[in-house]
């Protein structure tokens, strides 16, 4: 029976994403609410800490709650966990974990431990389960009403193994993003109580009032605004940081306004510089200074209002006053409002990943789609913008060779999975890598192809400030690229998300036909799109030749001067489609269909004529 449900489930999920746009578009998406007030005392000396945490939590949904969860983030870094098993048997696990986390001493691992919780005043009863606290709820949350949690946790720092720790290889103290219990999120399916396997996250957004206390030569970066500079010692005003030794903890207090998580570091260190970029935002840089960086951090201080005023002018303008990039010494990783990345890279490196990490405020910490399940449209969706933009700042054409050559090679593995896997259950790390960014950067990619450039990058901007704030999935994307282009996309979407098709396009042949030239193209996978063929003539002129795809009941508009011919639409169940040329043969030195590489084609060899 558990399998014939399981079942039942996965039928039931694929639907849901892939129901038409119209109807997903059209719900009232209620969210929840959580309003964060935290005080943590840090122990620099044993790497443990204690914290309360007053939660009020609103539910706005039709649903009566009686019970919640809780991520317990920490609890992944022990021995036998599911992060460390997971990392034992996949066959390429990532290799900054490893075998890491199971030689992990007693005083290296992580721990979050909740010790007491109440609701409203009385006790609950609580379970932890690895990285997931299970609670029973002492009273029902009912619908469009709130209550209050109140919980005492402890817990112990690991050794910075992936993301979050102490002591990584870039000598930075304090990486303490999911340092916190975070209540897991609710919404249209339910709770999302997912274990830590090391992917992605889903919150909700509030309101977060967090205290931390330190010894007072450890200097504190956060995901939120500095209520107390002038009690610490130092102020944005300032170009460097100065602060006050005392013998006792200093105390920090951070607010984040409408974020859906905190995350903070901390370093004897840190230096604390700032840019304003014209129209915003205030751009916060945290690192420790050495031969490196001392050279590389402030040209990229230097050249961040270029970039920021390029994404905030073409994807949507971000939406806080303040954005912080702080060193942390494990690749990039995104939170609200700010960034955790290695400092001591290329100076190409470094400004590359400020991008990218970046670029999560629009797509994550802005629309926050729930990462778990859609991945692509995150990560996906940042690193289409990273191109982009890297390609705008070198003054030449976004190109995607790279991406599609990525993409080819996974699928001709036979290791590439649909994009609908959840993040935390494809079978090889390259294929979820391939699949969130590479095949999610390919989406807007082809997208822009389909419904042409500046069509698309309207609707992309229309996309982010319609659904900022209101965690879109799917459907509503669609819905826009939809509304915008005039087309039916359902076909796209539920090839390149649902499926493992590729696409194979081939020029058959081109044959002489009386005073004419006939071309007979040819759709060898069945996975259709619109196609392109340019013909170059020997005299030098260019002639375009567009056939749109019937399912998709329109076209695009082509704005350079290349003289195009709009043809009959391509019926998708017809392997073959052919068109004449009003030229002899002699007169066309090659025939080339998607000579842009728009459709994703899997084998561009037989894509080229030449007539020899």
């Amino acid at each position: 029976m558990s399998r014939l449900k399981n079942l039942l489930f996965q039928i039931l999920f694929t639907l849901t994403i892939f129901l038409p746009a119209t109807v997903l578009a059209q719900i009232d998406k209620w969210q929840q609410e959580v309003d964060y007030t935290m005080a943590i005392e840090m122990n620099v000396e044993t790497h443990r800490f204690t914290g309360t945490q007053k939660l009020v939590y609103t539910n706005n949904s039709p649903d009566t709650l009686t019970e919640a969860f809780y991520h317990l983030y920490f609890n992944a870094f022990q021995p036998g966990s599911m992060m460390d098993t997971r990392s034992l048997n996949i066959e390429d696990p990532d290799r900054r974990v490893l075998d890491r986390i199971n030689n992990l001493k007693p005083h290296e691992i992580g721990e979050m431990i909740p010790t007491s919780l109440t609701q409203d005043g009385r006790q609950v009863k609580f379970k932890i389960a690895g990285t997931i606290l299970e609670v029973d709820l002492a009273e029902p949350i009912l619908p469009n009403s709130s209550t209050v949690l109140e919980m005492s946790f402890k817990g112990q720092v690991p050794v910075q193994i992936r993301r979050t720790g102490r002591d990584n290889e870039e000598g930075i103290a304090y990486s303490m993003p999911q340092a916190y219990p975070k209540l897991c999120a609710y919404d249209q399916r339910g709770w999302h109580p997912n274990p830590y396997i090391a992917r992605e996250f889903y919150g909700n957004w509030g309101r977060f009032d967090v205290k931390i206390s330190i010894d007072p030569s450890y200097v504190v970066a956060a995901s939120g605004i500095l209520q107390n500079p002038e009690k610490i010692g130092y102020g944005y005003e300032q170009e460097g940081m100065k602060v006050k030794r005392k013998k006792k903890a200093i105390t920090y207090h951070f607010i984040g306004e409408n974020i859906h998580d905190f995350m903070w570091a901390a370093d004897p260190n840190y230096v604390h510089k700032h840019v304003q970029v014209p129209g915003g935002p205030l751009m916060h840089y945290f690192y420790v200074e050495d031969s490196i960086t001392r050279e590389t951090w402030p040209k990229l201080m230097e050249i961040s209002p270029k970039f920021v005023s390029f994404m905030n002018e073409k994807f949507g303008k971000y939406a806080y006053d303040d954005f912080f990039v702080i060193q942390g010494g494990d690749g990039g990783m995104e939170y609200p409002m700010s960034t955790l990345i290695n400092g001591k890279g290329s100076q190409s490196g470094l400004i590359s990943v400020t991008i990218h990490e970046m670029f999560h405020s629009w797509y994550q910490g802005l629309l926050a789609t729930n990462e778990s399940l859609y991945p692509w449209m995150d990560e996906g969706f940042t690193s289409y913008g990273t191109t982009v933009t890297r390609a705008y700042l070198r003054g030449t054409p976004a190109n995607f060779d790279g991406a599609i050559n990525r993409y080819v090679a996974l699928h001709k593995s036979g290791k590439q999975e649909p994009l609908t896997t959840h993040s935390d259950h494809y079978n090889t790390n390259r294929a979820y890598g391939t699949a969130a960014y590479t095949m999610g950067s390919l989406v807007p990619y082809q997208l822009s192809y389909i419904m042409g450039q500046e069509t698309f990058d309207l609707a992309f901007r229309d996309y982010y400030n319609t659904w900022k704030f209101h965690h879109p999935e799917p459907a509503d994307f669609e819905k826009i690229m939809e509304d915008h282009s005039g087309m039916i996309l359902d076909r796209f979407f539920l090839d390149w998300i649902g499926t493992t098709k590729g696409l194979d396009y081939a020029v058959k042949s081109v044959q002489a036909a009386a005073q004419r030239t006939q071309v007979v193209l040819e759709n060898k996978n069945q996975r259709p799109m619109p196609a392109e063929v340019l013909v170059n003539y020997k005299d030098g002129s260019k002639e375009r030749f567009y056939i749109p795809l019937r399912l998709m009941r329109g076209s695009k508009k082509f704005n350079d001067k290349v003289k195009t011919n709009e043809l009959a639409a391509w019926p998708w169940t017809h392997p073959t489609y052919s068109f004449f040329i009003d030229r002899q043969i002699s007169e066309i030195e090659s025939v080339d269909l998607d000579p842009n590489m728009g459709m994703v084609d899997i084998d561009y060899s037989n894509n080229f004529w030449v007539n020899n």
